[in-house]
């Protein structure tokens, strides 16, 4: 009884921390900024062995709380953080208190003409990422990105374009895969051949909305690109990562605006059903998650083998576990938990070793844009949905 006691109150007061985050007037993008950085808490513990490979690198942007994932992941790689930009003082106070160590650059342009600079990482506006990343390929250098990374089909055929005369390496952190240790742990079993053939993924992203701490940008859509295109791009790139595929296309794909029509540009559903020359997928996205789950939102996994299939619990486990990287396994054989939080994440030190070597372990580059353009293409194509209240 003692024990559900203190269970109860850690995570009543987590969910009140995040409740209080959100109600902080003033200084939307730094409070909004700071709210999503738990996400990644658990990522700054020190990696099992020694990065085999090293680089330098500047951060550009910052105004998601993704970036602290995707600073910690290359630090973790063996990056070393030189220096970074941000024209918000807010979000510049708020990483020099976490970096104290990296310079604050006068401009972007200083940062872009340091030749000792190999990488560039940001989270900018999404609508500012794909030009941000373009300049950075033209100035020789690497550039790994926060999702979305590119939020138009003009966009995409641009940074496709530079990308190949300049062979520079365009990466989009698809954190709900590569950060998360039970998606890790998922492809490894399949490899192995824990579940057969993958048949079809289904992808659930709810997320919590935490209104008053959102940026203007958040509710336009022409800045964000749609909720397919943003939390439903980790969505199609573990289709393709999980499937095999390298062919794809949307079969049918609709979006909402269903509960807050005083953001008229916003969207707060969408779903998806697509087809891969290796498999099929269903993805849904939405901005409902309630005030009563201690986690940001309830993301699952589900992966169809012709064997057996894998159950993904990223974030939390409502039947009773605690914390998150839950990972249940069904096959011919046995149904097995498994606990991911030990799962070594590896995405960091490929991307740095790819950086040094001019390979593709982390990613494909073709991977990386295939996936953007079913993001893309499923919102372009998407129906709207009107539920009366």
């Amino acid at each position: 009884m003692q024990a559900n006691r203190r269970k109860f109150i850690k995570q009543s007061l987590t969910t009140a921390a995040g409740l209080a985050a959100s109600a902080i007037p003033g200084h939307a993008e730094a409070a909004y900024a700071l709210s999503n950085r738990p996400v990644y808490s658990e990522q700054r513990s020190k990696p099992a062995s020694r990065p085999t490979a090293s680089i330098k690198f500047s951060v550009v942007g910052l105004n998601h709380g993704h970036i602290y994932g995707q600073t910690e992941a290359v630090i973790r790689g063996g990056g070393e953080l030189v220096s970074f930009y941000a024209k918000e003082p807010d979000l510049a106070a708020a990483f020099t208190k976490r970096y104290p160590n990296a310079k604050l650059a006068k401009s972007e342009k200083e940062i872009l003409e340091d030749k000792s600079i190999q990488l560039v990482v940001s989270a900018s506006i999404p609508i500012d990422r794909a030009p941000l990343g373009i300049e950075v390929m033209k100035h020789g250098k690497d550039f790994m990105v926060d999702k979305p990374g590119i939020i138009t089909l003009k966009q995409l055929e641009e940074v496709r374009k530079v990308q190949k005369e300049t062979k520079r390496i365009y990466s989009i952190m698809y954190s709900e895969r590569l950060e998360n240790r039970a998606t890790v742990k998922a492809g490894e079993l399949i490899k192995e051949g824990a579940i057969g053939k993958v048949i079809q993924t289904i992808g659930l992203g709810p997320h919590r909305m935490n209104i008053k701490s959102r940026p203007e940008w958040f509710f336009k859509n022409n800045l964000y690109g749609g909720i397919l295109c943003d939390i439903g791009s980790h969505q199609f790139d573990q289709f393709l990562f999980f499937t095999g595929s390298t062919q794809a296309s949307i079969v049918a794909s609709q979006v909402g605006n269903v509960h807050y029509p005083q953001y008229p540009e916003f969207e707060d559903f969408g779903d998806v059903m697509l087809r891969g020359n290796e498999g099929a997928g269903y993805v849904r996205v939405d901005w409902f998650t309630p005030d009563g789950l201690n986690t940001w939102g309830d993301g699952r996994l589900t992966i169809l083998g012709t064997d057996g299939f894998i159950e993904l619990r990223k974030n939390c486990d409502i039947g009773g576990r605690e914390g998150g990287n839950h990972l249940f396994l069904v096959n011919q054989k046995e149904t097995r938990y498994v606990d991911c939080k030990e799962v070594q994440l590896t995405f960091g030190e490929q991307l740095v070793s790819d950086v040094v070597n001019r390979t593709e372990t982390a990613m494909s580059q073709t991977h990386c844009f295939l996936a953007t353009e079913l993001a893309l293409q499923s919102q372009k194509q998407a129906q709207k949905l009107t539920i009366k209240k």
